[in-house]
């Protein structure tokens, strides 16, 4: 029998947005341990946006949230000594932590000096919908799309 589950903590919200959501997408960001300078890398990244695109650096990056989202996604289960693909909608939680994880994932693999050219450069690609995040999210929802004769193995 497993255990309790482990309860979340409460993120503290961003000084500038004062959002709970970039928080976690900078702990996601962050390796070295050391927040202060991933927060003004993400900062610079957000300004970056706004002189490429002249909108707001935030609302464009809650565009490109969004557009990396997905709905559903493919989960292995074994049946009868065969494992198949099953589509399953995704949760809540577990959307945003993948569009999160997606696209700072991405950027780290483009090309640019800084990561805060690179984030910038994939956060106005996603919110345009174009970019390797979005491409991501197409693929899985097309693998979901062709594995859905078996959603019926559902648990």
């Amino acid at each position: 029998m497993r255990k309790a589950q482990a309860k979340k903590i409460p993120l503290a919200p961003d000084p500038k947005f004062n959002d709970k959501n970039v928080t976690r997408f900078v702990n996601c960001l962050m390796w070295g341990g050391n927040k202060t300078v991933v927060l003004s890398a993400f900062y610079d990244a957000l300004d970056k946006v706004e002189k490429m695109t002249s909108e707001n650096g935030y609302e464009v990056w809650k565009r490109a949230l969004v557009n990396v989202t997905p709905a559903v996604e493919v989960r292995s289960r074994r049946i009868g000594g065969a494992t198949f693909q099953i589509p399953t909608e995704v949760r809540p939680d577990r959307k945003i932590s993948l569009s999160m994880k997606w696209l700072i994932r991405y950027s780290r693999e483009r090309n640019g000096k800084t990561i805060a050219d690179k984030l910038a450069n994939e956060i106005v690609a996603a919110a345009k919908g174009e970019g390797a995040a979005v491409k991501k999210k197409e693929d899985t929802h097309r693998m979901a799309e062709a594995n859905k004769a078996f959603s019926h193995f559902k648990v």
